[in-house]
């Protein structure tokens, strides 16, 4: 029974920072890739960033870019989102996300085996 739990949500004023943070148990994370979504309310499930099983490649969508920086630590088996320069459309629930492959190097939708249950996240202006 693998779970992945998400931490660190809240509320935050635009221009703020949050930082989240993704424990799992009954797998080693260090073996796959992980990734973050965020699915704002009425909106599809979006990628946000992903990390390589080694840490060494990491993906971020556009719109965050320069702003959010995804990392993990394997010895403690837990994958972090820094979230710097937030904005109101930040708003979103976030997932953390683990990849089906071992040894993988990016996260989509299609190959996330083990979903969090979700953290809020909410920018206010």
């Amino acid at each position: 029974q693998v779970t992945v739990v998400e931490s660190g949500g809240g509320l935050v004023q635009a221009g703020g920072s949050l930082s989240l943070s993704c424990a799992a148990s009954g797998r080693t994370l260090s073996e796959y890739a992980m990734a973050w979504f965020r699915q704002a309310p009425g909106t599809e499930r979006e990628f946000v960033a992903s990390i390589s099983w080694t840490g060494a490649v990491t993906y971020y969508a556009d719109s965050i870019k320069g702003r959010f920086a995804i990392s993990r630590d394997n010895d403690k088996n837990t994958v972090s989102l820094q979230m710097n320069s937030l904005k109101v459309e930040d708003t979103a629930v976030y997932f953390c996300a683990v990849d089906r492959f071992p040894g993988g190097v990016s996260v989509t939708t299609s190959s996330v085996e083990y979903w969090g249950k979700g953290t809020l996240v909410t920018v206010s202006s």
